[in-house]
């Protein structure tokens, strides 16, 4: 048993410790909010907090995030009223949206450690996070809303 904490939630689940953490996310925790893009971590679209900092989740053994927590886009604070999220419907960055939550979790990481980023500091820290619809302005706009700047 690998026991983590998971949206501040303690949970202990029975898995190889060199299980991806998506799969024990998705699979074992029923959190499907976290998505399968690569396996590779070259798309973000698995991205999730592994304390505080963006992590794809698609290449980190399970083992490396026990003791630490997770955060997963169930887990963002104030859900569906998360000026991010917010933002992210105001702008209708969304198409397909498979993308999307990876795109919000990276966002998230980037404002908390840069909560009034430029232009060109949100392109840089949303760099590796690839949308197939090819939605990157929206994205942009999307999070200087969540900022206050559009």
């Amino acid at each position: 048993m690998i026991a983590l904490t998971v949206n501040g939630r303690s949970v202990s689940v029975d898995a190889e410790p060199d299980t991806p953490l998506l799969w024990v996310l998705r699979e074992h925790l029923g959190l499907t909010g976290t998505k399968y893009g690569c396996g590779v971590a070259a798309c973000g679209a698995c991205t999730v907090h592994l304390d505080g900092e963006a992590v794809r989740s698609c290449s980190l053994p399970v083992s490396a995030a026990a003791g630490k927590p997770i955060t997963t886009i169930e887990g963002l604070p104030g859900g569906a009223e998360n000026p991010l999220v917010r933002a992210w419907v105001a702008v209708e960055t969304p198409q397909c949206g498979y993308c999307q939550t990876g795109q919000i979790m990276q966002a998230a990481a980037l404002l908390a450690r840069n909560p009034r980023p430029t232009r060109d500091e949100i392109v840089a820290g949303m760099d590796g996070n690839l949308c197939r619809c090819a939605t990157y302005n929206q994205v942009v706009a999307a999070v200087e809303q969540a900022i206050g700047r559009a």
